[in-house]
């Protein structure tokens, strides 16, 4: 077996016990192509992100680190600007030949939630190498909105592989050819490139810049919160916009994408060279996303993007981005947007579930 375990995969290692939790795991946190990771009932605020190191333990460093800590039970409030490690309802027995690679959930990225997986002997974030024995963290640092978080809550999710999945810059061409995975001509090289909407079409609202002071966000309330108390409209003129350092925004792709059911993606950045900004990665994505079989016709993938050091012009058609596609093990006894709430299929420019726009 080679490939992205799939959900009958992932709900095999949970019978077995490679995946296990105190609290027992819902079947809704298994998705297509990964697993949903919880948040546990205590969140430690430490003075600064840092990884378990080579055989050294995760609650051994919280003593080096730790401010304080604060009860999750009945909702508390992440600050903004502050680092929080929480430990996770999940753990894991991996076998020796799968790994698991973790990042944060959509809607965690759309809030500009840093959201990553540490573990014990760990020396990189959201890597978890096989044979891997022991208890999961998320470090978590909310960077644009102060959030109240509550135990049970799933900001972040795991994926499992068994062997070399990734396709080549030929094989992936070779896809595209039989089935195709952008409306359009495709930029393969190392992964399939795609490139930012500032089109005249979107000249009124490409896009929303994160405002600077809000109020806290509620990570249980699903389109509760007017997106203008949040989020500024950013209007493209003449096909660019400008982007201010350290800002955040939420654009979208020129191009709508493709996930067939044989395969799975994740979004990766762009080369470092293409501009002083940074499409900040938070997802995977599933196999049946965009794609005809889930009820999708291609769907658009949301860029989140920080610019850094000096303004920096983006303009219609610049390549910010790219998928890099997986083989599955085997395809999802149920895919994307089938019969499971799936937020995002189909989607355009689209702020996370906690804001409404209209």
């Amino acid at each position: 077996m080679t490939g992205v375990l799939p959900r009958q995969g992932i709900a095999q290692m949970i019978e077995a016990g490679a995946i296990s939790a105190a609290t027992p795991i819902d079947p809704a946190q298994i998705q297509p192509a990964s697993l949903d990771l919880r948040l546990g009932r205590v969140a430690y605020r430490v003075r600064a992100s840092f990884l378990a190191g080579e055989g050294r333990r995760v609650a051994d460093r919280i003593s080096e680190f730790e401010m304080h800590r604060i009860d999750l039970d009945g909702g508390a409030v992440l600050e903004k600007g502050c680092v929080y490690l929480v430990p996770l309802m999940e753990r894991l027995a991996l076998p020796e030949g799968i790994q698991a690679v973790a990042n944060a959930k959509s809607s965690t990225g759309r809030l500009d939630l840093l959201t990553r997986l540490i573990t014990d002997g760990g020396t990189e974030f959201d890597r978890i190498p096989p044979g891997h024995d022991g208890p999961l963290y998320a470090e978590i640092c909310p960077r644009s909105f102060s959030v109240l978080v509550r135990p049970g809550m799933r900001l972040n999710q795991v994926r499992f592989r068994a062997g070399q999945a990734l396709l080549d810059d030929a094989q992936l061409a070779e896809l595209h050819a039989r089935e195709p995975l952008v409306d359009g001509p495709a930029l393969i090289s190392d992964g399939l490139g795609f490139s930012v909407d500032l089109s005249p079409e979107l000249a009124a609202c490409a896009g929303y810049r994160a405002k600077p002071h809000t109020g806290v966000v509620d990570l249980d309330r699903i389109g509760h919160y007017d997106a203008s108390e949040f989020w500024e409209v950013v209007p493209a003129a003449q096909g660019r916009i400008i982007l201010d350092p350290g800002a955040f925004y939420i654009l979208v792709s020129r191009e709508s994408v493709t996930i067939p059911p044989a395969y799975a993606a994740e979004m990766a950045p762009y080369l470092a060279m293409a501009g002083e900004f940074r499409v900040h990665y938070a997802g995977f994505f599933d196999p049946g996303f965009g794609h005809a079989e889930a009820q999708g016709k291609g769907a658009r993938g949301v860029l989140e993007v920080r610019c850094h050091e000096a303004p920096f012009v983006l303009e219609h058609g610049q390549v910010v981005g790219r998928l890099v596609y997986e083989r599955m093990a085997e395809i999802p006894d149920r895919l994307y947007g089938a019969g499971i709430a799936s937020n995002y299929q189909g989607q355009g420019l689209k702020l996370s579930k906690q804001f409404r726009t209209g």
